[in-house]
């Protein structure tokens, strides 16, 4: 299990240039590393995270520079095709890219007192971690509009009952059944956990027929024949 702990909390872990790097790092590891089995993201102190700190915004040299940085280290991108489990355990506040964040994960294990939101159209801003594509394919267009355009919140019981998590716990136990949640994972066969998770990624924009093609090739790869 690779652990990256979001660790700003007088800012509530809002993510600034050192901590994208830094994500960015661990994200190659997990992807370069075929021993790493699952890829954990937590936050540090009261919040999982209140996303970007807005007290960098415009502070890039040009924006041909910033759209460069992006272009070369495409942490979201890089984050969306994980090759391994990844799993968010979110707590508190987790709001615009730290919502988005819990998003880009496979699984979403929250702490009972975890809050969801979007707040950047309210800023004048658009979601720049993947929302407007991640959370409909979540919670389907319509709840997802509430999200986006109005500013709807989710608590951890709406978190569960739409599917954005898999479960809730209590806040002390969250780690705890976080690290539980890696060991089973861990524990199974990695070729198959990874080719089903591919199965399900990959597999989830196209039609039924290419998509079944797809589940038997990676099956296939596995060394196992379909029935």
């Amino acid at each position: 299990m690779l652990t990256a702990t979001l660790d700003r909390p007088r800012r509530l872990n809002a993510f600034d240039t050192a901590m994208r790097d830094a994500l960015f790092e661990a994200l190659e590891l997990a992807t370069g590393d075929p021993s790493v089995a699952v890829f954990v993201v937590r936050g540090n102190g009261r919040a999982f995270s209140s996303g970007g700190d807005l007290a960098e915004f415009g502070t890039a040299p040009s924006p041909v520079r910033a759209r460069e940085v992006r272009r070369v280290r495409d942490l979201w991108g890089t984050w969306s095709r994980l090759p391994c489990v990844s799993i968010a355990a979110v707590h508190g506040i987790a709001a615009g890219g730290g919502f988005e964040m819990a998003l880009l994960c496979d699984l979403v294990v929250c702490a009972d007192d975890a809050r969801f939101w979007l707040p950047e159209t309210a800023l004048g801003l658009l979601p720049g971690v993947g929302g407007t594509q991640t959370l409909p394919r979540a919670v389907g267009p319509g709840r997802a509009a509430g999200v986006l355009l109005a500013g709807d919140e989710i608590d951890a019981a709406g978190a569960l009952r739409l599917g954005i998590a898999t479960e809730v716990v209590p806040a002390r136990g969250l780690r705890r059944r976080v690290a539980r949640l890696a060991d089973e994972i861990a524990s199974r066969p990695r070729d198959a956990v990874r080719a089903a998770k591919a199965a399900v990624a990959r597999g989830l924009d196209l039609p039924l027929r290419r998509a079944l093609g797809l589940e038997r090739r990676l099956a296939l790869g596995l060394g196992r024949r379909q029935p």
